[in-house]
């Protein structure tokens, strides 16, 4: 019963951060009910702790004995550990490397430490020159929450004669704070997403690049015919016209996506915004679409806000907030923004230059977003209500007129707005959030983007 009880809260542990699937691919039961012997648990009874309470120190569990410390897990986790499908490495409070498994070793490419001949704690920075890792273990140390973060990993030689670059890895990080300020880090090789996310790309761009000459000269026969044909028959080519036009923005928004996605952070041009003036700007651009719906803005925030941003795509993250607040919106509604820095977030650039954390938020009215739909606002042709954007179905009866045609062929969008709001803002080192707002009810998006401010001086200085 010890085994199992101690087998069940390590199991627990492991599942709570996304890993009860491998024990279940591993031993064929659910975590919770899983009860598995180790090899050293059946040969020597005698190291088995009976109080599984005290001798689970932690979500690996350690085993001092009276002789002399280990740093090794318990034999039940280290057993569950080594067989993982997913690496495992755990540091002091020191971040000396206590310990990690085979996969981990693989991943980072480090020496295995053998349980039966252990060495003496090293600093894992003298093994693995990874900025990110050391990040990830200090945000967990410090926030004392688990914390994920993703990352590339390079391997280059350390040997100044013979320098040579290894192959990159793309790994994902999940740092659990344990006791005496360890940390325990649970490694992923993400190889495989990162291929089939590229394949993803690459094909859709491709198709993009494909429809966008057949479309425009599908487009330039349709206003060609419009005036030539019986006035009664344009309201079929306006249909037409609009259906083109539809499609012309979802091949530009793919093109635009593959963009980023190619360039990340590295093409964007910096320079003094002010961010009230690019809002209402924004707001402009749409003022035909709010008015058909009587929609309208209500800002909140500093009437001067000058920050270092990339104008252009912050310009394009700012038309698709607020006219996905539009479409959503009721008749008559208003569309909230507020913008501003977070005042507990602040930090210094690599220059030793002060940041800031800029946040926008666009909130409308609407009937908000439902709780499953929220993890997937952002990604790629995903609609939170597929009713919403449901187009003109073609049946004669149903016939609308030309200007029920272009509000709804608006409505329909592309899906990828805000798929772009999120690359456009992780291209900045940002993040976007959506929720719905306790007090209108309706959709609550926000950006988060660390920058440095101007004042008014130095922006005039720069021009």
């Amino acid at each position: 019963m010890a085994i199992a009880s101690g087998l069940f809260l390590v199991s627990s542990t492991i599942a709570g951060f996304g890993l009860g699937w491998a024990l279940h691919k591993l031993w064929g039961q659910p975590s919770p009910s899983i009860k598995i012997t180790s090899r050293l648990d059946r040969d020597h009874p005698d190291l088995v702790y009976k109080d599984t309470e005290r001798s689970i120190q932690s979500s690996t569990g350690h085993f001092p004995t009276p002789d002399k410390p280990s740093h090794t897990p318990r034999p039940s986790a280290y057993a569950l550990l080594q067989q993982a499908p997913v690496g495992y490495l755990e540091v002091d409070k020191e971040n000396q490397l206590l310990w990690s498994n085979p996969l981990a070793c693989q991943m980072l490419g480090i020496p295995y430490d053998d349980a039966d001949n252990p060495t003496p704690p090293r600093l894992l920075l003298e093994l693995v020159r990874s900025y990110e890792l050391d990040q990830l273990i200090e945000m967990t140390r410090q926030t004392k929450t688990s914390v994920q973060k993703d990352w590339v990993l390079n391997f280059v030689s350390l040997d100044p004669i013979n320098p040579h670059e290894g192959v990159a890895a793309p790994l994902r990080g999940h740092g659990i704070p344990l006791d005496n300020n360890h940390v325990g880090v649970f490694l992923e090789n993400r190889q495989e997403a990162q291929t089939l996310l590229q394949q993803r790309n690459r094909w859709t761009s491709d198709v993009a690049h494909e429809l966008k000459t057949p479309l425009t000269s599908i487009r330039l026969v349709a206003e060609t015919l419009r005036s030539r044909v019986d006035p009664t028959l344009t309201t079929w080519l306006d249909r037409l016209l609009n259906e083109i036009l539809r499609l012309s923005n979802l091949v530009e928004d793919l093109l635009n996506l593959s963009r980023l996605e190619r360039s990340g952070g590295t093409g964007l041009t910096l320079k003094p915004v002010e961010l009230p003036h690019l809002l209402f700007a924004a707001w402009q651009s749409l003022e035909p679409l709010a008015e058909v719906k009587q929609v309208e803005i209500a800002y909140e925030g500093p009437t001067e806000l000058i920050v270092n941003l990339d104008e252009t795509l912050i310009h394009r993250v700012l038309i698709n907030l607020m006219d996905n607040a539009i479409k959503y919106s009721p008749q008559k509604g208003t569309i909230f923004v507020r913008a501003g820095f977070c005042q507990t977030e602040k930090a210094v650039t690599q220059e030793g230059q002060p940041t800031q954390l800029l946040f926008i938020d666009i909130v409308d009215e609407g009937s908000g977003f439902l709780e499953n739909d929220l993890p997937y606002i952002f990604d790629r042709f995903y609609r939170a209500d597929p009713s919403r954007s449901r187009v003109f179905t073609g049946i004669e009866s149903d016939l609308p007129d030309p200007e029920k045609i272009v509000g709804r062929s608006r409505n329909s969008g592309t899906g990828l707005g805000l798929a772009i709001v999120q690359q456009i803002t992780e291209a900045h080192g940002g993040t976007t959030q959506a929720r719905n707002h306790p007090e209108t009810g309706g959709g609550w998006l926000t950006i988060s983007i660390p920058v440095t401010p101007v004042s008014l001086e130095n922006m005039s200085l720069t021009q």
